[in-house]
């Protein structure tokens, strides 16, 4: 199963357990900040995706395989849980919501649309790879020599937020590059999933993000026909990190309307 990272509500748990699944490259821990302010009044536990983390490596990484997984965590909770998911998790968690609904009550799908895009992520596996390992000792020297590879600061953070430096065998990657490679073309991809989430879901994108496109929401609303639209000012595709107070509060008011408002 998944590693989970559990965040215990600080006071009497009263709305159901919010699951959190992240994007491609990270992991659970990079939602400790905002799962914690939400785990006042609900438990949340925000898991490692497989070939991420501490999770399981596999060689399959497709959504069906993924959504799998979510599922195996939320039967282990008990359903039905709230789901939030990021650009791959949040594919991850529409395919789980479109093929198993009843373990979701409410679904956030954070700045990703159900469809294909062009994009590929290689060139980032590519830059890790290049990342000298040999006698390596520090986050700082680790950010000096990617910083060859990758300009952006912000980018560069994030990535080595993957890196475990303290591996009995030295410094390694807590990312399968190889599997993410060859799945490449799925992780990037949609399996043309059919069906209907009839639960109310959240469309949440970055402002200046063009993940999500106006022409996606026909295909969206067909799918997910009680969906919703937000968008955080000034965000881009990793709105969360960008702007944690507001993405945090905007998910709080969908999540906590009560049913027959939504």
């Amino acid at each position: 199963m998944l590693k989970t990272i559990h965040h215990p509500a600080s006071t009497e748990a009263r709305q159901p357990t919010l699951v959190i699944a992240h994007g491609l490259f990270g992991s659970g821990r990079n939602w400790g900040v905002i799962a914690r302010r939400l785990a006042d009044t609900r438990n949340v536990v925000a898991v490692d995706m497989r070939n991420h983390g501490e999770s399981p490596w596999n060689a399959a990484h497709d959504y069906p395989a993924l959504a799998a997984d979510l599922a195996e965590v939320i039967r282990s909770i008990g359903a039905p849980v709230d789901l939030l998911g990021h650009s791959m998790g949040g594919k991850a968690a529409m395919q789980l919501a479109l093929t198993e609904g009843a373990l979701i009550r409410r679904l956030v799908v954070a700045d990703i649309a159900p469809v294909a895009y062009t994009h590929d992520q290689t060139r980032h596996i590519d830059a890790m790879r290049a990342l000298d390992l040999t006698d390596l000792a520090t986050r700082g020297e680790a950010d000096r020599r990617l910083a060859r590879h990758i300009e952006d600061d912000s980018l560069r953070a994030f990535f080595l937020q993957s890196l475990d430096l303290k591996s009995e065998n030295g410094p390694r990657w807590r990312l399968n590059l190889d599997a993410l490679e060859a799945e490449m073309t799925k992780i990037v991809g949609w399996p043309g999933t059919s069906g209907r989430f009839e639960r109310p879901a959240l469309f949440l994108t970055g402002a200046n993000s063009h993940y999500v496109r106006p022409e996606h929401r026909e295909t969206i609303r067909a799918l997910f026909p009680a969906a919703r639209f937000a968008r955080i000012p000034d965000a881009g595709h990793w709105l969360h990190a960008e702007k944690p107070r507001e993405f945090e509060e905007t998910v709080r008011v969908f999540l906590d309307t009560p049913d027959r408002a939504a």
